[in-house]
């Protein structure tokens, strides 16, 4: 039972951290780590300890972790394990509640009804007690169907490195660039076409996976840009075929 509790704690607090716009499994790894007291210092941790909402979770996660779970355990033992009685069928029957107890909460734990309704909950508390523009960025940028968003450090071998954004028409493949961090340098959010990508940059790229593992793979020379033309080629190719399916959906209407 203390563990289904904590797993719904920690479920609650996973829930909140992705309204505040980090990935799912970015703030389940953190509410994990804040609930148990694992401690993991990394880059990733700094994300949420320099948010003002993120760090009021992470600190009721760690109250909550640190509460006496050892003492709560102990004490669900001793309430339902009379050791002066030896009635056999009242043991049974403390085991049999405790089954049931462990049940109920097994299906709340699993349940998407309850997780549609919690993260609702947690949603307007967000709104109610704090001036976070509460938004699940997942879904605002529709991950999923085959489009993701990726970090992709640039290579001195890359067929993206010393060339301009211009230059390189990403966006003929369906890709677009989010924003670059350079090692020494500030954060590019929107970069413009006359932006340069160096090696040692870290560039965050939407579009669709097969397109964005295709560009972490090319390499610089004539191979490259061939693979960079087909990959226009076959962008091309999709959109006339959207064209053409909406084209005959907006006949059969008319007819």
């Amino acid at each position: 039972m203390v563990i289904f509790m904590s797993l719904m704690v920690v479920r609650i607090a996973t829930m909140a951290l992705v309204l505040t716009g980090i990935s799912q499994q970015l703030a389940q790894f953190q509410a994990r780590s804040a609930f148990t007291g694992a401690g993991f210092t990394t880059s990733e941790s700094d994300k949420v300890t320099q948010h003002p909402v993120r760090r009021k979770i992470i600190m009721m996660l760690m109250l909550l972790g640190n509460a006496g779970i050892v003492t709560a355990m102990s004490s669900l033992m001793l309430s339902f394990i009379n050791t002066r009685d030896e009635n056999p069928v009242n043991v049974w029957m403390n085991f049999g509640i405790l089954g049931l107890g462990l049940m109920i909460l097994w299906f709340f734990s699993r349940s998407q009804w309850v997780d549609h309704r919690l993260n609702n909950l947690v949603e307007w508390a967000l709104r109610r007690w704090t001036d976070l523009e509460v938004a699940d960025y997942q879904s605002l940028l529709h991950l999923g169907h085959g489009f993701m968003v990726i970090e992709m450090v640039v290579e001195e071998t890359d067929w993206l490195v010393e060339r301009d954004l211009a230059g390189l028409r990403l966006s003929e493949e369906g890709v677009l660039v989010l924003g670059i961090e350079r090692p020494g340098a500030d954060y590019i959010g929107i970069p413009r076409g006359h932006t340069k990508l160096q090696a040692g940059d870290t560039v965050i790229l939407y579009g669709q996976r097969d397109v964005l593992m295709n560009l972490d793979e090319r390499r610089a020379g004539s191979r490259g840009n061939w693979d960079h033309h087909r990959a226009v080629d076959k962008q091309l190719q999709a959109q006339r075929e959207q064209e053409e399916l909406e084209k005959e959906a907006e006949e059969s209407k008319t007819e």
